[in-house]
């Protein structure tokens, strides 16, 4: 545990300190796998606390880059002070409708249901003039952070836009963290191992996966302004049902039921694709990157079922054997 700890408060330093190295690309690099991080620990709490395997996560994601596309003026910076919150309703609001409907069902079925109501969305916006066709909307100024005058950051500066992302990512974690050890969290995960013992002791499922569901949609929404934001745009593609399948594939890598895995596997997920699609290192070959990426997750799901993250947990054993 200790050896642990001291590794995620490593980690923690050099992402927080990465941005001394005066490099604009990857401070923005870095700020878009935090984003990413945010959004597998969302969808984390609902697969690795609730046993709830989404495939229209991206859905929440989408909509709230949409949302706050069509809430900005065309020319000029709106609040991030009301912006966001209004956001995070609308995107606790759908989590809301989708989870009272997707909740009656389980397993496979709840699994084809989400992504049922996740291309739902995307042809609604893809189809439609509401977001600007398969084109999508363009934020051209992002949010300002200004109160009475006086400004404590700009987002429009990737330094501040990095340090604002980075301390959102660590209190998401904080956060989550707290959930999963309260008598919420436990509850979750007793229902997630055995429901029916759950019921019969006076715990009802819907109430408390309707409740992960509705938390895990407002933290992707939270993620999906960060995005919009960072991008200066937002397209259709962002609600497919292949984001929920590129974080959910985070997850495997980092390890599931663990929040520290989701920012593991985003880390590794995003870095892994920067080499991988890296003409300078592969040549003609990177033009074929997912059949590299591909064989890569299916050697980590081979010799490290647990993620990545499960090298910490050896690395402790080891260390009581020596001690004892």
């Amino acid at each position: 545990m200790r050896i642990g700890r001291l590794m995620l408060m490593l980690g923690a330093v050099c992402v927080g300190l990465m941005p001394l190295t005066g490099a604009t690309f990857y401070v923005q690099l870095v700020s878009k796998i935090m984003i990413l991080a945010i959004f597998a620990m969302s969808l984390d709490l609902l697969v690795g606390s609730a046993g709830l395997v989404s495939l229209g996560h991206g859905a929440f994601f989408g909509v709230a880059g949409y949302a706050i596309a069509l809430l900005s003026p065309k020319y000029q910076a709106a609040s991030l002070w009301w912006t966001l919150p209004v956001v995070l309703i609308i995107s606790a609001a759908l989590a809301l409708i989708v989870g009272l409907l997707v909740l009656r069902t389980s397993g496979v079925y709840f699994i084809m249901v989400t992504l049922a109501f996740g291309q739902m969305l995307y042809s609604l916006f893809h189809d439609t003039k509401l977001g600007g066709g398969s084109d999508g909307l363009y934020l051209y100024v992002r949010p300002t952070s200004s109160i009475a005058g006086y400004q404590p950051f700009d987002l429009e500066k990737p330094l501040h836009f990095f340090y604002f992302v980075f301390v959102i990512m660590l209190g998401v974690y904080v956060l989550l963290n707290r959930v999963r050890v309260s008598p919420f969290g436990h509850a979750l995960a007793g229902l997630k191992v055995n429901e029916q013992r759950m019921r019969s002791l006076g715990f009802p499922p819907i109430p408390y996966k309707l409740g992960a569901f509705v938390l895990a949609g407002t933290l992707t929404g939270l993620a999906g302004y960060l995005a919009a934001c960072q991008f200066g745009f937002v397209n259709p593609e962002m609600l497919s049902w292949h984001y929920s399948a590129m974080v959910l594939m985070m997850l495997i890598l980092g390890g599931v039921a663990r929040f520290h895995g989701a920012i593991v596997g985003a880390f590794a997920y995003v870095l892994l694709q920067e080499m991988l699609a890296s003409q300078a290192v592969f040549g003609a070959i990177a033009k074929h990157w997912q059949l590299g990426m591909g064989v890569l997750i299916v050697l980590s799901v081979l010799l490290l079922p647990n993620g990545l993250t499960s090298l910490l947990d050896r690395l402790s054993r080891v260390r009581l054997r020596q001690n004892s």
